[in-house]
């Protein structure tokens, strides 16, 4: 039984293999930039220069309709206003589509989120001893953040990995601790602790007013553990 699970391995990796080697290669450079739409067009700019470090670029003068560029970290932000953008903010759930920044200090960044009121989830993710810290939260219009240290996992290509299939046997558990310490409550401020089951620039003035959390999140209690 274990050399079938093994041959059965070992003939998903080959037709993996044969697969990637068949197509021509891809003419592609980088990632470029996300675009959203948003119901505010000034309530994104300012969370995502006030909260997330971006800045303000010049965009097509051509362009007929409502939006902005911003730009930080080798990638882009475009921001399209529009009218009745469905709503997508609920739950901050981990597994929800999202865009994920690096970060070198996640404790500070953490602790800019809660002076500024605005709800957060952590999460850790061991592999083969490695800890990777997770921080999730909702831009204004319900789009997820994710803030990682994800260079601690090695980027390495399938095909040089031995492929492992997952089965409820062997799933292992991720620990229940956040940054080294065991957590078994809500942790302060806002955030919820929980481990998931992974040019040069002209600018361009806005108007735009300081960015503060929904008037829901003001008035929610701070969490002590």
């Amino acid at each position: 039984m274990g050399r079938e699970i093994v041959s059965a391995e070992e003939n998903l990796q080959q037709r993996y293999n044969d697969s990637v080697s068949s197509y021509p290669q891809t003419p592609m450079l980088a990632l470029n930039h996300v675009s959203f739409v948003c119901t505010s067009l000034s309530r994104s700019i300012r969370f995502y220069v006030d909260v997330l470090g971006f800045i303000l670029i010049k965009r097509p003068s051509s362009f007929d309709f409502e939006g902005a560029w911003l730009f930080n970290y080798g990638v882009g932000i475009h921001l399209l206003e529009v009218e009745n953008v469905p709503v997508k903010k609920g739950k901050i759930n981990p597994k929800d589509n999202h865009i994920s920044f690096q970060c070198y200090d996640m404790k500070r960044l953490i602790r800019k989120l809660e002076n500024m009121k605005i709800e957060y989830v952590t999460a850790v993710v061991e592999d083969g001893g490695i800890m990777v810290d997770q921080l999730f939260f909702h831009d204004p219009d319900g789009y997820m953040i994710e803030i990682c240290n994800c260079e601690n996992l090695p980027v390495l290509p399938l095909s040089s990995c031995p492929l492992k299939l997952s089965s409820p046997n062997n799933r292992s558990t991720a620990p229940s601790t956040s940054y080294g310490k065991p957590r078994t409550s809500i942790s302060s401020g806002f955030g919820t602790r929980v481990i998931p089951s992974h040019l040069f620039i002209r600018f361009q003035w806005i108007e735009v007013p300081t960015y503060s959390a929904p008037l829901k999140l003001q008035e929610q209690p701070c969490l002590t553990t």
